[in-house]
């Protein structure tokens, strides 16, 4: 695997941090990712479509999350390099249909894209995370995989994205437990109900104030809140 990295400066300068996040290209990674751009963080932008003419600072990576082998050679591609903050942030609807369009393979494929890919990740990139300093991974999950919450005033028939996110949830609970003698923090938070083009244009949340809530609970989060689930505001999801 090759990585495309803009702008690169001719000599070494200091950073914040390294940080990594999918699905980089566009909505909440790419507000996400140039957040931590602007605030001096080495970003690796990992995205499965590379733009034609990259721009700005980010390092870019081709990354399919819904293939093992792409995720595979990334891990391969960043061997030996520190990573901080890793954020699994791709991510597909699916069908919305409700359970007479229910399509097993649209189902497994979010599953696979959604609730396998950051466990995936997180695996391939376990060594970079422990030679790291905040040593963090961060699920970007949902309210819609809550069991407690998620159809509260939410009817919408997206069966496979609620049962994926839930999966998502307890991936974090489980590699909160499976990293915690690494002291590697895990968490899963909420982005709100945003205008992005999986959130669609009656969304409630602007982009912008998700992405600055959720760097702000990334960059306060320590092992004392490993396993948690919060939203993008702050308040403790439930599960």
């Amino acid at each position: 695997m090759t990585s495309s990295i803009a702008d690169r400066s001719a000599g070494p300068r200091a950073t914040a941090g390294t940080v990594l996040v999918t699905g980089a290209s566009r909505g909440l990674g790419h507000a996400l990712a140039s957040l931590y751009a602007q605030a001096g963080w080495r970003v690796l932008a990992c995205m499965r479509e590379m733009p034609p003419e990259p721009k700005g600072s980010m390092q870019r990576y081709s990354l399919d999350v819904g293939n093992t082998a792409s995720i595979e050679a990334l891990g391969r591609t960043l061997e030996s390099q520190a990573i901080d903050i890793v954020i699994n942030n791709a991510a597909v609807r699916g069908d919305t249909g409700g359970l007479g369009s229910l399509d097993a393979d649209d189902f497994m494929e979010v599953l696979r894209v959604n609730a396998l890919a950051p466990l995936l990740i997180a695996r391939a990139l376990r060594a970079n995370l422990l030679a790291g300093q905040r040593k963090l991974v961060v699920n970007i999950s949902s309210r819609a995989g809550s069991l407690a919450e998620g159809t509260v005033d939410d009817d919408d028939g997206d069966y496979a994205y609620r049962c994926s996110k839930a999966a998502l949830n307890m991936a974090t609970v489980k590699l909160a437990q499976d990293f915690q003698r690494d002291g590697i923090a895990v968490i899963s938070l909420h982005p709100g109900w945003i205008r992005t083009d999986m959130g669609g244009p009656d969304a409630v949340v602007d982009i912008a104030q998700s992405a600055h809530g959720l760097k702000a609970l990334i960059d306060t989060t320590t092992m004392a809140v490993t396993g948690s689930f919060r939203a993008y505001d702050g308040k403790t999801v439930s599960w």
